[in-house]
């Protein structure tokens, strides 16, 4: 940037700390020190929250990368826009490999904030930590992991199941929020920078999990996209629906946008509350009549020998 713009910057800073404030985050606990940018160019963090990056922005000022409909989200998408903002299509290859060039080349040069990644790729509750994206860790520079957590006794401020409005609406009218950040131990390539991505995030995550006590997930966005169709289908129970999407693309080759497709095909079997399938429904989704083949058919679904099916079978 020219230095009157670093300049007002700084000023937008002392917004975004104004804006925590009024959001009811009057003081935030830390833990650890920011590594030098020379040393960890690169930082990921977990995502919880919408306040996520508007904390990193005013603490650092970094690049961020993030999907591209955050673009249009009211407030968010105006936050995100001033911190240079590296935009991704999840769902395009080449999207994708632009924005791992586009992250090489601002981690490599000191001109640059350093870049700021959520690999997991969405926000959750905190509870659980799911499978990372390797944007991150394709480049191979060292990364400085960091830990958000919104410790809460009546109102959890994670962005899951509620709206941006109500959600704010929330965090405005309880007179204190909580939040605590802590910087973990730089991570580092092994054998010289020649470490799988894979593998590198596999320790990243790992680094994180442990530091935050919780289990490890092969979750992804995609069952995010899964568990708002089902939603969205009025099913009972929504959830029951996420398969571990991260696992099934290992295993299967399956993408995100495939697996709705599917999820659209199981839920015309008209699936009981718990989201089971029955034969005979599964026959008419797929306009068989009852055989011997049929009856293998779904016998070799039906794992459990209960007389019926999961959308994860």
């Amino acid at each position: 940037m020219p230095k009157w713009r670093s300049r007002l910057m700084w000023v937008t800073r002392g917004c975004a700390r104004c804006i925590l404030f009024s959001f009811g985050y009057h003081w935030i606990k830390r833990k650890g020190k920011l590594a030098p940018r020379e040393i960890a160019p690169i930082v990921v963090s977990n995502h919880v929250s919408y306040i996520d990056p508007i904390f990193y922005f005013f603490e650092f000022f970094p690049t961020i990368v993030a999907a591209e409909s955050h673009d249009s989200m009211p407030f968010v998408g105006t936050i995100i826009r001033a911190m240079q903002v590296i935009y991704v299509n999840r769902f395009l290859p080449s999207s994708r490999k632009q924005a791992v060039d586009e992250i090489k080349r601002k981690a490599s040069c000191d001109k640059f904030p350093r870049v700021l990644l959520f690999p997991e790729g969405t926000t959750t509750n905190g509870k659980v930590l799911i499978s990372f994206q390797l944007g991150a860790f394709i480049p191979g520079y060292a990364i400085q992991p960091i830990i958000v957590r919104y410790p809460h006794v009546h109102f959890d401020q994670s962005w899951g199941d509620i709206s941006l409005g109500m959600l704010m609406f929330k965090m405005f009218t309880q007179f204190h929020n909580f939040m605590e950040v802590e910087y973990l131990p730089v991570v580092s390539t092994l054998d010289n920078g020649k470490e799988s991505p894979a593998h590198f995030a596999k320790r990243t995550s790992h680094a994180i999990a442990s530091a935050l006590n919780v289990a490890q997930t092969y979750h992804s966005y995609g069952d995010v996209m899964l568990l708002m169709k089902a939603s969205k289908s009025k099913q009972e129970k929504p959830s029951s629906y996420m398969v571990e999407m991260a696992k099934v693309e290992s295993l299967f080759h399956i993408n995100s946008l495939e697996a709705v497709d599917f999820l659209d095909k199981f839920l015309s079997m008209n699936p009981d509350a718990s989201g089971r399938v029955k034969f005979h429904d599964f026959l008419r989704a797929l306009r068989m009549r009852t055989c011997k083949l049929s009856e293998e058919l779904f016998g070799f679904l039906d794992v459990e020998k209960k007389g019926s099916i999961t959308f994860k079978q």
